[in-house]
C-alpha cells in the first residue's frame, strides 16, 4: 500500500508533535478569552464568535493529532509487534518510539477534548 506521506517523516519530532499542538490549542483557546473578555470588544463581535473559532481550532488541533496517531501507528509496524521493545537493534528503537508516539497522541487527543469543554458551558465573560 502506498502512503501519501513518506516514510522519512517518521523521526524523533514526531514524539513531540502531538503534545506541542496539544499546548499551542490550549494557549490559543485560554489567552483568546481572557482577551476577548479583557477587552470588551464592541457587540457586532460576540461571545459565540469566539467560541465558533475556538471550536475550529479544536477540529484542527484534532484532526493534527489524529494524522500524528496514525503516523505513530504506521512507525509501530499497524500494532504487529507487542511491546516492550527494549532490544537494543534500531528496528527495535522505531517501534518503540511509535509506540510511545501513539501513546502521546491519545493522551494529547483527550486534553484537547477537555480543554474544550469550557467552550460548552461558559454562556459568557463574567463581570
Amino acid at each position: 500500500m502506498k502512503s501519501i506521506i513518506p516514510r522519512e517523516v517518521e523521526t524523533l519530532w514526531t514524539l513531540f508533535t502531538a503534545p506541542t499542538v496539544w499546548a499551542l490549542h490550549f494557549i490559543a483557546c485560554y489567552a483568546t478569552v481572557a482577551v476577548f473578555c479583557a477587552k470588551r470588544l464592541p457587540s457586532s463581535f460576540t461571545f459565540d464568535g469566539v467560541r465558533i473559532a475556538l471550536v475550529i481550532v479544536t477540529l484542527l488541533a484534532l484532526a493534527m493529532i489524529v494524522l500524528a496517531g496514525y503516523l505513530a501507528w504506521r512507525q509501530w509496524g499497524f500494532g504487529a509487534a507487542d511491546p516492550p521493545h527494549d532490544e537494543p537493534t534500531c528496528d527495535a528503537r522505531t517501534l518503540f518510539q511509535g509506540f510511545a508516539t501513539l501513546l502521546l497522541s491519545g493522551l494529547s487527543f483527550v486534553a484537547v477534548v477537555f480543554a474544550s469543554i469550557p467552550l460548552i458551558f461558559i454562556a459568557e465573560c463574567q463581570p
